[in-house]
């Protein structure tokens, strides 16, 4: 192995979607080549990247929602240069950038493993977020849906409202890939492939009823493949409706912040977009 003076921090470009989707698999992660490759597109200048000897070592992605929020994500390090403090240092560079562009708040998802490097970093805790899992049931091919349309911009006024921040770029890209894109007056509720499991979410909803009626929808779409859930426990209509569909909790996360409060209204979230998305 190389010493780590010989790292490289550079951009991510899309001829490393392959080495990156190799990193998530061995860190056995959901991530996609098209979730990587949605997250250069959104964020060209914070995926970033260290390299050694033409290998890809470690990455980071810095998301930016305006000016109010950024979103750290895919903190990945190959297991053989683990140690080394290639996360910390591309964590330092988002940092950077994020104070250089003067974004007041910054959130991610942490693992407990990678929870005391954030503190250090100036992060606290905000709140809990959880994976639930559940196994797919069944033949889909005879009840594939077709994706609605919007039926107005209520959704979007909606998912700003509940974010906290506008991610219009980011939910008209995943409204792209969505298999189904579910709508119902101002609440709705996105789905995609993911490499292990079928993944739901985003999903803003003004009521539990309609949640839980888009969810139902949403599984009859791949009902032989497994789904993945991300979800705000706090938000107990959605652990209700997880638990009464036959979904169990498989991971604990933390969300953290730096820098100025900024929640939403946060109820109305039955699925966020990704640990990585917020």
């Amino acid at each position: 192995m190389s010493d780590c003076a010989d790292a490289i921090l550079r951009r991510l470009s899309t001829s490393d979607i392959p080495a990156a989707v190799g990193l998530s698999e061995q860190a056995g992660w959901n991530q996609t080549r098209e979730d990587w490759r949605m997250m250069i597109d959104l964020a060209p200048e914070g995926c970033l990247a260290i390299e050694i000897d033409g290998e890809l070592a470690a990455t980071t992605t810095l998301l930016c929602y305006g000016r109010r929020l950024a979103w750290i994500g895919m903190v990945l390090t190959k297991l053989s240069y683990r140690g080394l403090g290639f996360a910390r240092r591309l964590l330092m560079q988002a940092l950077s950038q994020a104070d250089q562009m003067k974004i007041e708040t910054v959130k991610l998802d942490a693992t407990d493993q990678g929870r005391p490097l954030y503190e250090k970093m100036g992060f606290r805790c905000e709140q809990a977020v959880e994976r639930w899992s559940r196994p797919g049931f069944g033949d889909a091919s005879s009840c594939r849906l077709t994706a609605d349309m919007p039926p107005s911009e209520h959704w979007r006024v909606a998912d700003d409202r509940a974010f906290g921040a506008d991610r219009s770029e980011l939910l008209e890209k995943l409204v792209r890939r969505s298999q189904p894109s579910l709508f119902s007056a101002g609440s709705y509720l996105l789905t995609r492939p993911g490499r292990q499991t079928q993944y739901l979410g985003p999903s803003v909803c003004d009521v539990p009823g309609t949640a839980r009626a888009l969810v139902e929808r949403a599984l009859h779409t791949a009902g032989a493949r497994d789904w993945s859930w991300d979800l705000l426990p706090a938000n107990t209509s959605a652990v209700a409706i997880a638990q009464d569909l036959a979904f169990t909790p498989t991971r604990y996360l933390q969300r953290m912040v730096r820098g100025k409060d900024l929640r939403g209204t946060e109820e109305t979230i039955y699925a966020i977009a990704g640990f990585e998305l917020g």
